[in-house]
């Protein structure tokens, strides 16, 4: 991977090169995104956006009714940097999901006022990775979601409108739990392994042909 890395190097300048280096080392998958149908273009890719900002890697996308669609506009390229997971093998997949992150560790964070919910600021990032999960503006989450999750959280409001849309949740949450974890001494950065994964995947994602380029470069190696 390292020899892949430093010849695929050569094709980006170095400020490129240095501005991967830079952005790598605060990527973290200790919070991850999930995404439950949303249908708006707009709600969708600013989210996204907003995960490149903040250093969350993975986006893990439900498609049970809606066909999640990125508006480049919106976006401004920000899915490029990102991983994202699309779910949309059964009719509904919200709860294959859930248990997949499960397995993976991840409490099932659902961003809902809920009877047995917890406001953003008193929510604990030290209890271990997690899973933030927003629905679509009108219907929220599926009961579905609801019923799996394992925790509460909720953004405290003061006017008379009941909740903020989608985008807006998830940039007030991630800016607020980013903040936390980076105040809170956890080791929640990836690894040195996993940072060598995502700059190879960039420098691919950015330079033309770059698969006939490594072929040439191993081809060559042999020789």
């Amino acid at each position: 991977m390292k020899e892949q890395i430093e010849y695929l190097s050569k094709f980006i300048t170095e400020e490129r090169l240095s501005l991967f280096k830079k952005v790598v080392k605060n990527r973290t998958r200790y919070i991850t995104v999930v995404l439950e149908d949303i249908f708006q273009p707009h709600n969708a890719s600013a989210v996204l956006r907003s995960c490149d900002c903040f250093g969350v890697q993975d986006i893990h996308i439900i498609e049970n009714e809606n066909k999640y669609t990125v508006n480049p506009d919106v976006a401004l390229g920000s899915s490029k940097w990102l991983n994202l997971y699309k779910y949309n093998k059964s009719v509904n997949n919200t709860l294959n999901t859930i248990n997949y992150l499960k397995q993976k560790g991840y409490r099932i964070i659902a961003t809902t006022p809920h009877t047995d919910d917890v406001s953003i600021e008193d929510f604990d990032v030290t209890e271990g990775k997690f899973a933030l999960m927003f629905g679509s503006e009108l219907p929220g989450l599926s009961k579905t979601a609801l019923d799996n999750a394992d925790e509460f959280l909720k953004i405290p409001m003061f006017g008379f409108t009941e909740s903020f849309n989608i985008s807006v949740s998830a940039a007030i949450a991630l800016h607020h739990l980013t903040l936390k974890l980076r105040q809170s001494g956890i080791d929640f950065k990836i690894s040195k392994k996993e940072q060598d994964e995502l700059i190879l995947n960039w420098l691919k994602r950015s330079i033309k042909k770059s698969d006939l380029i490594l072929e040439n470069f191993q081809r060559n190696k042999k020789i």
